[in-house]
């Protein structure tokens, strides 16, 4: 059993390990492809927050955006393989503030293909951000093994 759990998390984290690891090598000076498709996608999120919440977000350089993600993604998954729910609670960090920026189905039409592809992708990421609540509350809820305590000894006079 502990085999398999622990099969399960290097499979599961090696999906953002694997990310995190191919956008370090394109990450050059400016935070390479990914800077360059985040900026249009975080500028209409930016966007989107002002005209319906009030909140101006702050001008961030997409290299900084782009190193945290691949930290959270790559600390995160590593933390996550051994077992701790501190790796599921960065690689949830992750999901919660890229997912939404990402994925942006929301800025398109109903009709559109775009739609229906940024939409199955931002389903997939929610149900990976599901799996990660579900890690954390089964880590929490699981009782750890206490020792057995053996029996007293009787005595005999």
């Amino acid at each position: 059993m502990a085999f398999s759990s622990f099969l399960g998390r290097v499979l599961f984290a090696s999906v953002f390990i694997l990310s995190a690891y191919q956008e370090f090598n394109a990450y050059g000076v400016d935070g390479g492809p990914a800077a360059k498709a985040l900026r249009p996608k975080f500028d209409a999120f930016a966007q989107q927050v002002h005209s319906r919440v009030g909140f101006q977000l702050p001008d961030i350089d997409m290299k900084f955006l782009v190193a945290g993600a691949i930290a959270l993604k790559g600390i995160g998954g590593i933390i996550f393989i051994l077992g701790s729910s501190f790796g599921a609670l960065l690689l949830l960090l992750h999901q919660l503030i890229t997912t939404p920026i990402l994925y942006d189905f929301y800025n398109y039409d109903s009709e559109d293909k775009e739609f229906i592809q940024l939409f199955i992708k931002f389903t997939q990421n929610m149900a990976l951000f599901g799996a990660l609540l579900f890690f954390v509350g089964m880590k929490n809820t699981i009782p750890r093994r206490q020792p057995k305590k053996k029996a007293p000894k009787t005595k005999t006079y």
